[in-house]
């Protein structure tokens, strides 16, 4: 995966955040923490080993992928499990945690004075956007050739 670097002067925000917010909305949790929950360090450098760097990697891996990893009893991939789940919502919320998180987006500029202004400020952080058009088209930012 492609790392990402965003420039403070690229993000527009409606309300202020707290760095531990956009820590959470920009930097995914990191695999480390599952020791906090109890699970063992030699554990952790294994699921590493195997590209599992992020607590929502080991979410979205299945019980039948972690047992693939030697060393990997059921009974540790079920406490790995549940640590993952403490450390992490697996993105189900409510429609009020929602709204409130949605307070917090964030806008990056496209460099485009134009697309941003179609874009409502930029691309917003938290969700997917997408562009398309007919072939062989292209938005002029003056309007025309």
């Amino acid at each position: 995966m492609a790392e990402v670097q965003i420039q403070p002067d690229q993000i527009q925000q409606d309300a202020p955040l707290e760095q531990e917010e956009v820590e959470a909305i920009l930097i995914p949790m990191e695999i480390d923490r599952l020791q906090e929950q109890g699970v063992n360090a030699s554990d952790i450098s294994k699921m590493k080993a195997q590209g599992l760097t992020t607590i929502k990697a080991v979410q979205m891996s299945t019980s039948r992928q972690l047992a693939r990893i030697k060393g990997m009893s059921e009974a540790k991939i079920e406490k790995i499990k549940d640590a993952a789940s403490k450390c992490e919502s697996n993105g189900f919320m409510s429609g009020i945690e929602l709204a409130q998180r949605r307070e917090h987006v964030l806008r990056i500029t496209t460099g485009s004075a134009e697309l941003d202004r179609l874009l409502g400020g930029g691309v917003q952080s938290m969700s997917i956007t997408e562009a398309f058009g007919e072939f062989r088209t292209a938005a002029y930012e003056h309007g025309g050739c």
